[in-house]
């Protein structure tokens, strides 16, 4: 069954968030990436036969509200708060919140604000824990990538934003989708204004020590043909988590979700059982 809410965020901000799956089952959050929407995770729709899933419309994106003031997006607490209205609102006990690309800063936004003691666990996927000039020195290749860096996304101009939208969403993959795959990518991408889109991206934080504080298991996952999130982000990530696993994916870019969809799904519900599965207790506890 889809469910679909309407839940107020930070600000009054209205967000859309999709809900599949039985209701008592362990829930999995998956936070998509900028500039997308919910439809991104299309193809982990077999999860919810298992674990309940959370697909929200981040604020600004798909069928959430869209204000355009950049204090909406520059900083963490909007994003934090809004995941943590979705977890509150909708009842989730000890989630997983797994975040790809943005969706990864949204869940370091989260951790930054309220720690991990509501939360079985973390994943990021292609993504970092630091942004803007924290990232490691390798990002520099994607500031040096035109259809990556995507600066026309950020423009008024309508033929010149299309443009940059579709060669930003090629980027996205190493295995091109079908033209049918892209062309619903580009339309959902179209939703995004472009102010939001500057305001969402253009942030300086440095959240190596809030990775040093999660003590809850953290998946950090990256396709080895990335273009947008170079491994050394992952690899910084990894450094930094205490509980960290390191998962690979050798046929992907950015989107190893749609690009290795099966390896993918049976890989998150692995480490998702392993979250919500309690260990034995220490000697002498219980």
């Amino acid at each position: 069954m889809n469910r679909k809410h309407c839940i107020t965020g930070h600000g009054g901000v209205q967000l859309c968030v999709h809900d599949l799956g039985p209701e008592a089952a362990p829930a999995i959050i998956l936070v998509h990436g900028w500039s997308q929407c919910h439809l991104s995770f299309a193809r982990q729709s077999e999860l919810a036969e298992r674990f309940r899933l959370i697909l929200p419309d981040l604020r600004g994106h798909g069928q959430s509200d869209k204000p355009l003031d950049p204090v909406c997006y520059d900083n963490s607490r909007p994003w934090a708060e809004d995941m943590q209205a979705i977890i509150k609102t909708l009842g989730l006990e000890a989630p997983l919140l797994v975040g790809w690309s943005m969706g990864g800063w949204v869940v370091m936004d989260y951790l930054e604000h309220f720690g991990d003691a509501a939360l079985a666990g973390v994943g990021l996927i292609g993504s970092s824990i630091t942004t803007g000039a924290h990232l490691p020195p390798a990002a520099a290749k994607v500031r040096n990538d035109p259809p990556a860096k995507a600066m026309g996304m950020y423009s008024e101009d309508l033929a010149e934003n299309l443009a940059a939208v579709q060669a930003f969403v090629a980027v996205c993959f190493y295995q091109q989708p079908d033209a049918a795959t892209l062309a619903q990518a580009v339309g959902y991408n179209m939703l995004v204004p472009p102010k939001v889109r500057a305001a969402a991206r253009l942030r300086q934080e440095d959240r190596r020590a809030v990775a040093e504080a999660t003590v809850k298991p953290a998946w950090v996952a990256w396709g080895a043909h990335e273009r947008l999130a170079p491994a050394e982000m992952g690899q910084q990530a990894l450094s930094h988590f205490p509980k960290a696993e390191e998962q690979i994916y050798h046929k992907s870019g950015h989107s190893p979700f749609w690009e290795e969809a099966a390896a993918f799904n049976a890989d998150l519900a692995a480490f998702a059982n392993r979250c919500f599965t309690p260990g034995p207790a220490p000697v002498g506890e219980g």
